[in-house]
């Protein structure tokens, strides 16, 4: 999963590594290696279900509170 931009004609340096700092955020590469960087055990069924259920009551809560 390797991000790759070309300098086009013209463009600066400071606008090439701008490019590609956005290229690398979008594609999530650096979250998932953060993610992965050091072992979690995996959550039971029970707090799975726990979080995402307070998951679910937060993002109601903000499209709740989008519109006022």
């Amino acid at each position: 999963m390797s991000v790759k931009v070309r300098k086009n004609d013209k463009e600066s340096v400071d606008r090439v590594i701008s490019r590609f700092n956005k290229k690398v955020q979008a594609s999530r590469v650096l979250l998932a290696k953060r993610k992965s960087r050091y072992f979690a055990k995996p959550l039971t069924r029970r707090l799975q279900r726990k979080k995402a259920v307070k998951r679910e009551e937060y993002r109601a809560l903000r499209e709740k509170n989008k519109f006022t």
